[in-house]
């Protein structure tokens, strides 16, 4: 029975294929939009968390002051190296801290040059930021105790600046200082807050002090957890310590903070996850539209066919063969909508990731969602259509022109 209701419904659809075809074009739309919108919002996701993680593996980033919004100013004193060693050697739960200060300046190579950011920092700041030179080398701790000349830049100063050329063993000009280019870093793209990774410069610290910036101030201390130990703890293990170097009384606020950045990427994930989760309910409303035009041209197939049904039940045909037919053929329409809908949504993804630079991420869960969606809506919008069919009676149905 089933076998022939599939034959009838194909049948049926050829006969109207530009009716059948409009009929299924909100399914389609409907099925590719939740499709689409859920993979794009999988794929931020993906980038988001990516991005966080090239910043550095369980890393916490110690600054003075309480974050600012913008017109205010950061009074908060700077931090001082004694308190990068403390942090490093007084909280046993981490793998490394390492003290950076920064300055914008002016890099210049030959006769190009580029505003970039120059960096101060330990040889412990490429372990905690996950960050190996792609050619050259690191600078060393004796190095940093003789405040030797050397730095590593980015990809985005090689690009800029060396226009192709091999930039190992040059001579860079920061403001006044010379420093004789060791490494090329790893490239690491632009971060989650917008800026460009890559676009840096950086040196010993105490060679930043001495001949950049002039003081000891240190602006960041980066810190990296050691894996398995949780860092919402040895947070709190920074606050109590530098609290007490700090002399911040109980009832003062903190004039520092840290940020850890499996929070920040767990919050951002979260965000990115319910905006998914917002797009894809606004598309879901497009199946319920593609569901009510299958339910509108179902009345209409039955109110054209009514001469055939009541032939068909005049012969001996159940009314649950008759109903089984219409609603198969509803289910076959919204079925081919949601294979349609399917392979428009892959194509839009792919080309969308592109477009938005965000990784093209496949979710088989999704697409089985979103078909089965579509054929429960044929069996929904479809089952009055098929049940009105069923009850007509024979004799009105065989003296309807």
């Amino acid at each position: 029975m089933f076998w022939n209701a599939w034959l009838l419904a194909l049948r049926a659809i050829r006969r109207n294929v530009l009716r059948s075809s409009l009929t299924m074009l909100g399914i389609v739309i409907g099925v590719a939009a939740v499709i689409t919108m859920v993979n794009l919002g999988q794929g931020a996701t993906a980038q988001v968390t990516a991005q966080i993680a090239s910043l550095g593996s369980n890393l916490l980033i110690l600054r003075p002051g309480q974050r600012f919004g913008p017109g205010q100013r950061n009074t908060a004193p700077p931090f001082r190296i004694d308190d990068a060693t403390a942090v490093a050697t007084q909280i046993g739960s981490l793998a490394a801290a390492a003290p950076t200060a920064a300055q914008q300046t002016i890099a210049v190579y030959g006769n190009e040059n580029w505003s970039t950011s120059v960096t101060g920092t330990t040889p412990e700041y490429f372990q905690v930021r996950n960050w190996a030179a792609a050619s050259g080398r690191t600078f060393t701790a004796s190095e940093l105790r003789a405040g030797k000349a050397v730095c590593l830049i980015g990809a985005t100063l090689v690009r800029e600046l060396y226009r192709g050329q091999d930039p190992l063993d040059s001579a860079l000009r920061l403001k006044k200082v010379s420093c004789q280019v060791i490494g090329v870093l790893a490239a690491k793209g632009q971060s989650a807050m917008g800026s460009d990774q890559d676009d840096v410069v950086i040196m010993p610290l105490r060679t930043f002090w001495r001949r950049i910036a002039g003081n000891q101030d240190v602006n960041l201390i980066h810190v990296s957890a050691r894996d398995g130990v949780a860092t919402q703890q040895v947070k709190r293990d920074i606050e109590l310590l530098m609290r007490e170097r700090r002399h911040i009384s109980p009832a003062e606020d903190d004039n520092f903070s840290v940020m850890d950045m499996q929070e920040i990427a767990a919050t951002l994930a979260d965000t990115t996850k319910i905006l998914t989760m917002l797009l894809g309910t606004v598309a879901a409303v497009s199946l319920l539209v593609g569901g009510i035009g299958i339910m509108n041209i179902m009345l209409v197939s039955v109110t054209e066919r009514t001469r055939e049904i009541g032939i068909r039940l005049a012969i001996g045909a159940l009314e649950r063969e008759v109903m089984m037919q219409f609603l198969v053929e509803a289910v076959v329409l919204s079925s081919l909508g949601g294979v349609v809908g399917v392979v428009l949504a892959l194509a839009a993804t792919f080309g969308l990731s592109g477009v938005l630079g965000v990784p093209f991420v496949f979710s088989g869960g999704i697409v089985v969602i979103a078909v089965v969606f579509a054929a429960a809506v044929g069996v929904v919008f479809g089952y009055f259509p098929a049940l009105t069919a069923a009850r007509l009676n024979p004799i009105e149905a065989l003296r309807h022109e």
